[in-house]
């Protein structure tokens, strides 16, 4: 199999990490995303990962009953810090040389966030993770994703969740829910279909990024876009 891409984002949830389980990191998960990693790192993809934190802590939810949404903002941005050092041990427990980067300093935890020294990361096979968000509060790790993309100069963003792609209402509600295999980010915006907040869906329209929506727990979905395979749904144009 051959890659169509040469730099890719990867997006993956905090709820990706959990299992089935109904909170924190689930070791099987992590080991299973590892090997999903490894096998698109081996077709010699440049691969960056930004994770986020709702597994442990959500910081809207948090706001929603009471505390500074900037304090929860902040506790959600430490939730991805966990989780990306727990998802940088399982790949390299796979033979996989990664590195964190994180958007709110922490040397002895993980590199701060510099984007000539993470573009050096890839270039040399490393896998890149991004913690922390992007640092600011009010911003979630859907739009940190799209910034992180567009720096690096990812060809596309692939969004991996529990669902096969977007539907135009909620499948786990609705089983009468339609499957959308193309999109418009315009379409998005103007139906506020909730597969990603709105403000990372409007900067990958400014900036032109391609992104892929699709099952994470579906073996081998990750390669298959990489490789140029029609899988979930592409937002763009």
């Amino acid at each position: 199999m051959a890659s169509k891409f040469k730099r890719i984002l990867l997006k993956l949830s905090g709820e990706a990490l959990m299992g089935d389980q109904g909170f924190g990191i689930c070791p099987n998960m992590l080991s299973y995303v590892a090997e999903e990693v490894r096998d698109v790192v081996e077709l010699n993809v440049q691969l960056a990962i930004v994770v986020g934190g709702g597994n442990i802590f959500r910081g809207v939810a948090a706001s929603s009953f009471g505390m500074e949404r900037t304090s929860a903002d902040h506790m959600g941005m430490l939730a991805t810090v966990l989780n990306s050092l727990a998802l940088q041990d399982a790949l390299e427990k796979k033979g996989i040389q990664t590195r964190v980067q994180t958007a709110i300093f922490m040397h002895e935890v993980a590199e701060p966030y510099i984007l000539r020294r993470a573009l050096r990361h890839l270039e040399k096979g490393r896998v890149v993770i991004f913690a922390a968000g992007s640092g600011n509060p009010y911003f979630t790790t859907d739009t940190a994703a799209v910034l992180r993309a567009k720096e690096i100069h990812a060809q596309i963003l692939l969004k991996a969740t529990k669902v096969n792609g977007l539907y135009d209402s909620d499948p786990e509600r609705n089983s009468n829910a339609r499957f959308i295999k193309n999109i418009s980010y315009m379409e998005i915006l103007e139906r506020q279909l909730k597969i990603m907040d709105m403000t990372a869906i409007s900067l990958a329209m400014d900036n032109q990024l391609p992104l892929v929506v699709f099952n994470l727990k579906e073996k081998g979905n990750i390669q298959k876009v990489v490789c140029g395979e029609t899988v979930g749904t592409t937002i763009g144009g």
